[in-house]
């Protein structure tokens, strides 16, 4: 299987800081599962956009975006669930 690329956006790497620490071990290391799983189970689409998806990590939420022509994931946002979708 390959092995896909993961960007973060700039945004979601401002949202990621301002989560406590022990949060942020769990959220890197489910974004680094997406390299070899980009649609994990539990990951759902988002209705209105062709390619974003979201999984759950504890009360956050990471929603990300997948190019499977070129294999690269982009994570757009990380946050606590009832924020993110603001």
């Amino acid at each position: 299987m390959a092995r896909y690329d993961i960007e973060i956006s700039a945004t979601a790497e401002k949202q990621i800081r301002k989560i406590p620490q022990k949060d942020q071990i769990v959220v890197f290391r489910r974004i680094q599962e997406l390299a070899t799983q980009p649609r994990p189970q539990g990951s759902r689409k988002l209705q209105g956009y062709d390619d974003v998806y979201r999984i759950r990590v504890r009360n956050y939420r990471i929603l990300y975006s997948v190019e499977d022509k070129h294999l690269i994931i982009i994570i757009l946002k990380v946050g606590h669930r009832r924020d993110v979708y603001r």
